[in-house]
């Protein structure tokens, strides 16, 4: 009796809401499913793509997982974190990201039954925890490793994890074209590790077979000035001046003031302006540079200059591209035209502008260092170009992977179905319920083979039988067996050149794993109507700008009277 007489205890404000409980974490289940529901068709050589339009208009075709998570404005907080195992995925490895995130989704899914049967969330974490580090050693000692193959060997080898990456992405129909490009970028920069030393470059118009790969810089002939037509287009072994100054005549930034009390006096003012421009000139011809490159802008007085004596010169050229020049000859960027020694100046084999489709570039190949390489992409809609840039950049990150970690697993689900079978038996020698949650993390690895039957509309529930039948022989001949895209049986992906980096792999289980053991956590979402509606203020604010006290000077808001 007394205790209903106590009166309520109001803790939170409110309109405060809360959700706790077993029905709180069926929900975030529920809503990581949907969020792995929509990248589950990407999936493989056969994936789906999908077209994103947002609301500045811009369209995207994508099927790289990363850049679908990332433009799907999603506002669930725990579906978030599959966006963020995605982005994370992306940045450390380059590929698989659609794998980690349909893995998470997975292994919630499959601890979804036991949560509505009560069982306490902390023994499914425990028991995920320990079959993730089981499989982690399974796949170090499944891989194989390329160490000691000789070089010619060793871009075959990196060619097939390229062309692994490529196949499931929109150029996918040149991936060998384009993996043996991808090989020697990477290759050319060596153990550069700043990943921008390889620039790419797109060019609409063509077909992708016109993209070609060059062993130095390129870039698109910049803003330029009368007398351009008249300097040379092309220069042997040309020393390359880099600058980060103004050639051009300028007025003064001050509103300076000069009384004059003789007329004749002006004209040493104007002369001054022009012999200061003439000498910096002058010393850049003087420094026995052929070619000379600036971040600011080349005026038309030093662009005829250098015309007339046979000298190359581009102004305003990207900060990018000119650090990649920087690199790749050997030169250092120079913010003053005083004291040119030889050192700072850098040199390529060759220099030359060419005609790319209708836009002109500039190329420095032949480089020295040759710590960079630019990748000049053609093709016919600019939303395609976009794609295959995102395609090569999951290949570059792949092959940078395998040469640092050099360790492959075979591909096409089958270190997936593997490992399901050898955590299946590893279940059976447990007691207690953990048997049963380690048994359900095995069942949800099997997603990867099975959603490439279904993205390649094979019958997956007869491939998979097939797997676990060749997976479960006793002498583990069977290991190396994945899906076969081309036939829908199975075969082996060893000797079909499957491969991925073993690190891939070993990535997208861990942030699976422990993306799903975050949210399985979780059993309360206290959402604050205060920091909504102050969301929405502040932006209102920094919409009306001066709104509040913001246009009154001397007394912002909450400033006392004098």
């Amino acid at each position: 009796m007394a205790s209903m007489l106590q009166p309520q205890i109001i803790l939170l404000k409110e309109g405060t809401d809360t959700s706790q409980g077993k029905a709180q974490l069926v929900s975030n289940i529920n809503a990581c499913t949907a969020v792995a529901d929509v990248v589950r068709t990407t999936l493989g050589p056969r994936g789906m793509d999908k077209l994103i339009h947002d609301d500045k208009g811009s369209v995207t075709i994508s099927n790289d997982g990363a850049t679908i998570m990332k433009l799907l404005d999603i506002v669930h907080p725990a579906a978030k974190i599959l966006v963020d195992i995605a982005k994370s995925q992306d940045s450390e490895v380059g590929d698989g990201t659609t794998t980690v995130v349909l893995l998470a989704g997975e292994f919630l899914k499959e601890a979804k039954p036991f949560v509505e049967d009560g069982v306490h969330p902390q023994n499914l974490i425990r028991s995920y925890r320990t079959a993730c580090n089981l499989a982690i050693e399974k796949i170090k000692e499944l891989a194989v490793s390329i160490e000691g193959k000789s070089l010619e060997e060793k871009k075959s080898l990196l060619a097939k994890c390229a062309a692994t990456t490529l196949s499931s992405k929109l150029i996918g129909g040149e991936k060998e074209f384009f993996a043996s490009m991808v090989v020697d970028a990477v290759i050319a920069i060596g153990n550069e590790d700043r990943l921008n030393m390889i620039g790419i470059k797109k060019v609409p118009g063509g077909n992708m077979r016109d993209s070609f790969l060059v062993n130095g810089v390129a870039f698109k002939k910049t803003f330029s000035y009368a007398g351009f037509e008249q300097q040379p287009k092309k220069f042997l072994n040309p020393k390359i001046l880099l600058l980060n100054i103004e050639l051009e005549l300028k007025s003064e930034k001050e509103n300076a003031e000069i009384r004059l009390s003789d007329p004749s006096q002006y004209q040493s003012i104007v002369d001054a302006e022009w012999n200061i421009i003439y000498d910096k000139l002058d010393k850049c011809v003087k420094s026995g540079a052929k070619v000379v490159l600036s971040r600011l802008a080349i005026g038309d007085l030093a662009t005829q200059y250098f015309a007339d004596r046979d000298i190359f010169c581009a102004g305003r050229v990207a900060e990018e591209d000119l650090n990649r020049v920087a690199a790749a000859s050997g030169g250092t960027i120079q913010t003053s035209v005083n004291n040119i020694i030889d050192e700072v100046l850098g040199t390529c084999e060759v220099f030359e502008e060419k005609q790319v489709g209708n836009e002109r570039f500039n190329i420095f190949s032949g480089c020295p260092s040759g710590r960079t390489a630019t990748i000049v992409l053609r093709g016919g809609a600019d939303q395609f170009i976009e794609e295959a840039e995102r395609s090569l950049h999951d290949a570059i990150m792949i092959v940078r992977r395998a040469l640092k970690n050099s360790t492959v697993v075979p591909g096409g689900g089958a270190i997936d179905m593997e490992i399901s079978r050898y955590l299946r038996q590893h279940a059976r020698t447990i007691a207690g319920k953990s048997q049963l949650f380690i048994n359900s993390y095995a069942k949800a690895l099997e997603v990867i083979p099975r959603q490439l039957c279904d993205n390649a509309g094979f019958d997956a529930t007869d491939v998979l039988n097939k797997l676990r039948q060749k997976h479960a022989l006793p002498s583990g001949e069977g290991a190396p067996y994945g899906v076969d895209i081309n036939t829908g049986g199975i075969a082996d992906s060893f000797s079909n050149f499957v491969w991925e980096p073993s690190v891939v792999k070993i990535n997208a289980i861990n942030a699976a794993t422990e993306a799903a053991c975050l949210i399985l956590s979780v059993d309360e979402t206290v959402k604050n109507p205060k920091s909504e509606s102050a969301q929405g203020e502040a932006a209102a604010s920094a919409m009306g700008g001066r709104g509040r006290g913001g246009g009154f000077p001397g007394r912002g808001r909450g400033m006392r009277r004098r």
